[in-house]
């Protein structure tokens, strides 16, 4: 079955484009679009697609009230959403993640990695542009909710800190088997009990509580070795 996709820019001519883009890719239709927050938050509420693709900045209701409506922590049964900007360093970009946004990208991100994005979302997944992934979520990640960070309810072991470096740096799956020389199902298998361990729900908010911890700095994760 096709991933179902709601696209959502205050830009007629913008919205068109997206639509047109999605629409060519194997896999991916688009159901409706939206002018503005408000009316994409009904409208995914009525549709209930499998993805939602949402621009920042918004009349009415913006990107990230939106994102928050449909993604936040306390919905009981959210739609993954992907937040896509045509600025590459945005201070809604962090809050929208928060929010419980599974991507981030740049309007000109490609036909081919917007397809990655919509598809990782509906996956479970989450992708943000690697472009600007470490600056991104350097940048803001003291922008958060005031307070420390939240502890891991068992320590991570040495490879599962490895590899939560390796997801902040926007590292796709396939590039954490090779760099760590392991199976695809090993990295997931790590992945799902570090999450387990922090509390999140999704690469995205994995990627954020590494830099909350400082986990990620001068090209090494903590108390590890440069990467190769």
């Amino acid at each position: 079955m096709s991933i179902r996709v709601v696209v959502a820019d205050d830009q007629e001519i913008v919205r068109t484009g997206l639509t047109m883009i999605l629409d060519a890719q194997p896999g991916i239709e688009v159901v409706g679009g939206a002018a503005d927050g408000r009316e994409a938050v009904e409208l995914a509420r009525r549709l209930r697609p499998e993805v939602c693709l949402f621009d920042v900045r918004m009349p009415r209701v913006d990107g990230i009230e939106a994102t928050r409506a449909l993604a936040g922590p306390g919905v009981t049964d959210p739609i993954a959403v992907v937040v896509i900007t045509v600025f590459d360093l945005d201070d809604y970009v962090y809050s929208a993640l928060k929010a419980g946004a599974r991507g981030f990208l740049l309007k000109d991100a490609g036909p081919e990695l917007l397809a990655q994005a919509v598809r990782a979302a509906a996956a479970g997944d989450a992708l943000i542009a690697p472009s600007v992934t470490a600056r991104l979520l350097r940048t803001f990640a003291g922008t958060g909710p005031a307070g420390p960070p939240v502890q891991p309810t068992d320590p991570l072991t040495d490879r599962e800190e490895q590899i939560l470096v390796a997801v902040a740096r926007g590292r796709t799956n396939g590039e954490i088997c090779t760099e760590f020389h392991i199976t695809l199902s090993t990295v997931k298998t790590h992945i799902a009990s570090l999450m387990a361990k922090i509390g999140a729900r999704n690469r995205v908010e994995a990627a954020m509580w590494a830099y909350e911890t400082d986990r990620v700095r001068n090209g090494s994760g903590r108390g590890g070795a440069p990467r190769r």
